[in-house]
């Protein structure tokens, strides 16, 4: 599971440092954003060469998510791509700067649709004037393995300029087929219920062990109706990219410790064989590999993706350690068992021995696949909740992005502009950065990790819904015992004020800011905001009697002001208990309930509010990041006797330079 950042727009009260949130880029809702790699130079040799080896194994899957993301991806990247290297005459033409942004999305998306909502972009310039521009390219640049130079242009221009093709990545909506309306590329030719009864079949609910079904395939229906796996694996589906990952993943087995040797050889067997149970011992010992000071997520991921929860993006991360900043995690993980047993949950769905639990802050070395240029704040993982109940979960909080968004966020007037009270600003000024790691922390450290299922329960029956509730039980937790005592105890924060800066940007954002980022006339789709909202707008109408959470209006400005904190914790907690039961249970009706009536509808004139004040502000609000570059120095023998880290690429002249080194997979994959 991926914790996202809730809110980009929270000041760090530490010094700026060289690069760390600088802008690169500015286009659209984006601005794309510069992170350090702090301590980088200091690192022993073997981990310099360790980090560069997994760094590429990290960027050679990059075209494998564009064509999960929708199948027509890579050729339209393509084509773009080939518009653009040939260049114009008038560079400030407004059509030109207008496919230029459009280019940016495209990249920025890793595909024709927004990285969060989903929804197809619309192009600026004229159909007239693309047409034109690709009639001038000559047949060598333009991906014609996909078939004829006609045939290449009229899937391009289809995918562009009809709004109703391949219109939402994945569709979530009810009375819909969430696999025929969805681009995705997952499934070919299959209905909902021809794969829900496809995975059921696959499944048994008495295996203590189940794989995750379909993790790492496309569905597909064949001519005679019969449906069948298309496995990612070496000399399956994707196998030219993971040709290349497993030969750097070669590399950085053999400059491994022998405890990540085995890791790293566990996984590539899992790329050469695409067998799930593989997979889950590759999962158990990565969970168990806690001393490496590099680690690293490379594979098929998190399933948010897919609307029926099957099958998983492919996504890197290449990471060490900040022993420094880990001390908090480790006082956090090192108390699992009483945040277990104090939890308001059920009894019958408290853990009674948790185990394994490991949590560290890290700095990012090197962000890919469904991880760049958007990337989270922090990761738990592995998924299956039969390993994490076994042998546990290893938890990440990244503190050289966080605090890159921090810096960023400097002076732009988010406070003043959204935040009432001025004692609420004053805490959040002085607490917001600290308490907004402390969440995260108890999000991914314990929060994904708690609570256990029933007997009988899968885990899969909560379908479109499982991603929210699964953020929103992972998100109460960390709500909850972010205002417990023992986080003073612990010495993690002074006193209580940490946990009130923390509710009122938490309920300030899940109810009305981060509506900046929903484009207007639509509803929420992405699995985080749904879940902010859920939980904001179901404690605010719970407490609404006792007037929790308040709505004012003052100087024409809505403003969200917390007035009980101690009952607004009372109020997260109740609903932990309840978001536990209904996982617990596999209760999808009241799941779906929950979702459809809290998560998902947006106020009209409360969106067009908070549109029209981030516009004067001048606020974008989505950040991603451009990569280090990462350059081995070697001696007359070849040897690398150094790594090299910079940060000075461009945001195109890095996409350009990724299409070039590592665009590995045919433009149809499908074929």
């Amino acid at each position: 599971m991926t914790h996202d950042n809730r809110n980009t727009d929270l000041p760090d009260p530490r010094p700026h440092d060289s690069v760390a949130g600088r802008t690169v880029d500015t286009f659209d809702d984006i601005r794309v954003l510069r992170y350090d790699v702090p301590g980088f130079d200091t690192l022993p040799l073997p981990q310099k060469k360790l980090i560069y080896y997994l760094a590429e194994a990290a960027l050679c899957g990059r075209d494998i998510l564009y064509d999960q993301n929708c199948r027509y991806n890579l050729a339209v990247r393509r084509t773009l791509e080939a518009i653009y290297r040939a260049g114009t005459d008038n560079p400030q033409e407004e059509e030109w700067l207008s496919f230029e942004k459009y280019l940016k999305k495209v990249w920025f998306a890793n595909g024709v649709h927004h990285h969060y909502s989903g929804d197809k972009f619309v192009p600026e310039f004229s159909e007239a004037w693309f047409n034109a521009r690709l009639a001038a390219l000559p047949d060598e640049a333009l991906p014609l393995d996909r078939g004829s130079r006609t045939e290449v242009s009229a899937v391009v221009q289809r995918v562009i300029f009809d709004p109703a093709f391949c219109a939402v990545r994945e569709c979530r909506s009810v009375g819909e087929d969430l696999l025929t309306a969805s681009a995705m590329n997952y499934y070919e030719g299959v209905t909902q219920a021809e794969a829900e009864a496809f995975y059921a079949r696959m499944t048994d609910a008495g295996d203590p062990e189940p794989v995750s079904v379909g993790l790492n395939s496309r569905l597909v229906k064949q001519a005679d109706g019969r449906l069948e796996e298309r496995v990612w694996k070496i000399g399956g589906l994707y196998s030219p990219a993971l040709e290349r990952i497993v030969g750097w993943l070669e590399r950085a087995a053999a400059a491994a410790s022998p405890a990540q040797r085995e890791v790293i050889e566990t996984l590539i067997d899992f790329y050469r064989t695409g067998d799930l149970k593989t997979y889950d011992r590759f999962s158990i010992r990565w969970v168990q590999d806690t001393e490496s000071p590099v680690d690293f997520v490379n594979g098929f991921t998190e399933t948010y993706g897919d609307p029926l929860g099957y099958k998983a993006s492919w996504e890197a991360l290449v990471d060490f350690r900040d022993d420094e900043a880990t001390r908090r995690t480790e006082a956090i993980s090192s108390q699992a068992q009483w945040f277990e047993d104090h939890s308001p949950i059920q009894e019958q769905y408290k853990k009674k021995s948790v185990c394994g639990v490991s949590a560290k802050v890290i700095n990012a070395a090197m962000l890919g696949g469904d991880n760049y240029p958007a990337t989270p704040i922090g990761i738990n993982l592995p998924n299956a909740d039969w390993i994490r109940k076994e042998y546990g979960s290893k938890s990440v909080t990244i503190q050289n992005i966080t605090h890159a968004y921090a810096e960023n966020a400097k002076g732009n007037g988010f406070l003043e502009e959204f935040i009432l009270r001025a004692e609420d600003r004053d805490r959040i000024a002085r607490y917001g950065t600290l308490a907004d790691n402390l969440h995260t922390d108890l999000h991914e450290c314990l929060g994904h990790g708690s609570g256990q299922l029933a007997p009988g329960v899968r885990g899969d029956e909560l379908k479109q819904y499982g991603s929210v509730l699964e953020e929103a039980r992972a998100d109460l937790f960390g709500l909850y015992y972010a205002a417990d005592p023992k986080m003073i105890e612990l010495g993690l924060v002074p006193d209580g004020e940490a946990a009130r800066a923390e509710y009122t940007s938490y309920i300030s954002n899940g109810l009305f800011t981060q509506l900046a980022r929903i484009a207007p006339g639509k509803q929420i789709e992405q699995a985080h905001m749904r879940n902010r909202q859920l939980i904001g707008r179901w404690t605010y109408e719970l407490g609404a009697a006792d007037r929790v959470i308040e709505r004012i209006t003052e100087g024409g400005k809505t403003y969200f002001v917390v007035n009980d904190f101690d009952a607004l914790r009372t109020l997260f907690g109740r609903m932990l208990r309840e978001v536990q039961r209904i996982k617990s249970e596999g209760d999808f009706a009241a799941g779906r309930d929950l979702v459809e009536r809290y998560g998902i509808r947006i106020n009209p004139a409360l969106h067009a509010e908070v549109l029209e004040r981030y516009a004067r502000l001048g606020i974008r609000p989505y950040a991603g990041f451009v990569n280090p570059t990462y350059t081995p120095v070697t001696d007359a023998s070849g040897e690398i006797i150094d790594v090299r880290c910079t940060t000075d690429e461009s945001y195109t002249g890095q996409m350009l330079a990724y299409s070039d080194r590592y665009s590995f997979l045919p433009t149809d994959n499908n074929r």
